[in-house]
């Protein structure tokens, strides 16, 4: 590890528990919101919901948004009834048709909201507490050169009654990790680049470009570093994280989403010589022979909000 990337772990790493939720409302000035990209997480995004609006909301938290992207469970219901202000995909910019992918949703919410500093949490959590959101503002609150700040945490791969201890984030070591040290050193020392749980100002997110899939926390990372330098981000370290886990097939298309972002940041020419919409060949068994599956992979970047014809979208 460089010397630079030491001293900015020792400059810009915090815990949950450094920043206490009445010396941040002593220190507010900005407007807050917190959003929540959510398809399909009946199940979970109502304790997320409850715990921010009984805690923090009115508060410190400004606006709290779920971003439905078109759910077909009750995803929505459960939102609103626990106090989210519930914004419909395709009801922001219904001039520009919508596609489907976390960043879509982000970017989206982004434009659904005002405020000037945002937080973003998974809406699958089952680990959540206030101290997510009180944690990931801190830096943003006290201390104005910071503009990005992403969570830290244990993941550990929770299955029925099954836990192990290091098994989470998956695509993080085996594909992002790699690529930030290989390509981006500075970026060596950022524990976990594809969490879900992070804040920035308004001022930098309507800067950046936004890929519509899961390409998009590499993405905010990357761009973030190129833009503004290491020392614009920090991290905290939120303690745990448990959620719904994904099988290695659809980590599979996660990691060629991110792959393709890196790709178009690393070589632009050789990312536009590539056909769009690669696909990634999957293979089952049927009988005595392996069939393959194409599944294309996502490769769409929305502008950053601040030059973008939103007019021409409303």
């Amino acid at each position: 590890m460089t010397e630079h990337v030491q001293t900015w772990l020792d400059e810009r790493a915090s815990t949950a528990d450094d920043w206490q939720l009445q010396d941040l409302l002593a220190r507010k000035n900005q407007t807050v919101a917190v959003v929540l990209p959510a398809l399909n997480e009946a199940a979970t995004v109502g304790q997320i919901v409850q715990t921010i609006h009984d805690e923090l909301f009115g508060t410190l938290v400004d606006d709290l948004v779920v971003l439905d992207s078109g759910s077909t469970d009750d995803t929505a219901a459960v939102a609103k009834a626990h106090g989210a202000r519930v914004v419909a995909l395709d009801s922001v910019f219904p001039g520009l048709p919508s596609l489907r992918g976390k960043g879509e949703a982000m970017w989206r919410a982004l434009a659904a909201t005002d405020a000037d500093l945002v937080v973003f949490i998974d809406a699958d959590l089952r680990s959540f507490t206030a101290s997510y959101v009180t944690g990931l503002l801190g830096p943003l609150l006290t201390d104005p050169d910071v503009h990005l700040v992403k969570a830290v945490y244990e993941r550990p791969l929770v299955e029925g009654d099954s836990v192990v201890a290091a098994g989470g984030g998956r695509v993080t070591e085996l594909v992002a990790r790699p690529l930030l040290n290989l390509y981006w050193p500075e970026l060596a020392g950022v524990i976990q680049p594809l969490a879900g749980e992070y804040a920035a100002r308004r001022s930098l997110l309507e800067r950046l470009p936004f890929p519509v899939g899961y390409g998009v926390e590499f993405a905010l990372l990357v761009d973030t570093a190129e833009l503004l330098g290491v020392d614009a981000i920090a991290q905290v370290d939120l303690g745990v994280r448990i959620h719904r886990h994904h099988d290695e097939r659809k980590l599979g298309l996660m990691a060629a989403q991110i792959m393709q972002t890196a790709l178009r940041r690393l070589d632009p020419q050789l990312h536009a010589s590539r056909a769009s919409g690669q696909a990634v060949a999957q293979f089952n068994r049927v009988g005595h022979h392996f069939v393959g599956t194409w599944h294309a992979v996502v490769d769409v970047e929305r502008p950053p909000l601040a030059t973008a014809p939103v007019d021409q979208w409303a």
